[in-house]
């Protein structure tokens, strides 16, 4: 059978892990990658994907190729990131729902459009995860925690019961958010924390060492 095929939009690094997960996937045929100028036409020195097109191209290519995701990491900001995503939408792409095959979803939790769930993640019971977020390899969604639009959870972050985390937000790695917190939109939570407060709307949180 013929696989589909998608189009990677970012070709750094935040891209070869997601090349990994895709391959291990096994549903998409990588089509290509969207880079940046200097990248056109040249082939990717481990993986042997090419990137086929800029920004730019993103109209053109979205006749061609019906599947996209976003493939451009997230820490500081994610401007660029929602605005790829937004682009890409408009011109008439849709957005997979990608799980590595060594994570675990709940049947009972639910994932938007254009998220990735990494390596070794988990994402229990009653969770729901909006679109086009990274659940980073190793990162807990606890059952009931509620992750909007554009947010990276990263590597080994734990978000427990109950905990909301806003739209276009960061949890850095290693980092835990305490039962029923809620960490408003554009946040940004450094690494090996613990949050055991509410945030308001777009902290840059570089608190104590949860040790």
């Amino acid at each position: 059978m013929t696989k589909p095929k998608l189009i990677l939009i970012g070709a750094g690094g935040h891209a070869r892990s997601c090349i990994d997960v895709i391959e291990q996937h096994g549903y998409f045929q990588i089509a290509g990658l969207v880079g940046l100028p200097e990248q056109r036409y040249a082939e990717d020195s481990d993986y042997g994907y090419a990137v086929i097109g800029t920004d730019g191209d993103l109209f053109n290519l979205a006749q061609i190729y019906q599947y996209a995701l976003i493939t451009i990491g997230q820490i500081q900001s994610s401007e660029h990131r929602i605005q790829l995503y937004q682009q890409a939408k408009q011109f008439g792409f849709q957005f997979p729902t990608i799980i590595a095959p060594t994570a675990y979803v709940s049947n009972h939790s639910t994932l938007g459009a254009g998220t990735i769930v990494m390596h070794g993640a988990i994402v229990n019971a009653g969770a729901s995860v909006g679109n086009n977020c990274i659940i980073n390899s190793c990162a807990l969604i606890e059952h009931d925690a509620r992750v909007e639009d554009h947010c990276h959870i990263s590597t080994g972050a734990i978000l427990n019961g109950d905990v909301t985390v806003g739209a276009g937000s960061f949890i850095g790695s290693g980092s835990v958010i305490k039962q029923g917190v809620a960490v408003g939109k554009n946040c940004m939570v450094g690494m090996s924390l613990g949050v055991r407060h509410n945030l308001a709307d777009s902290v840059q949180f570089r608190g104590y060492d949860k040790t």
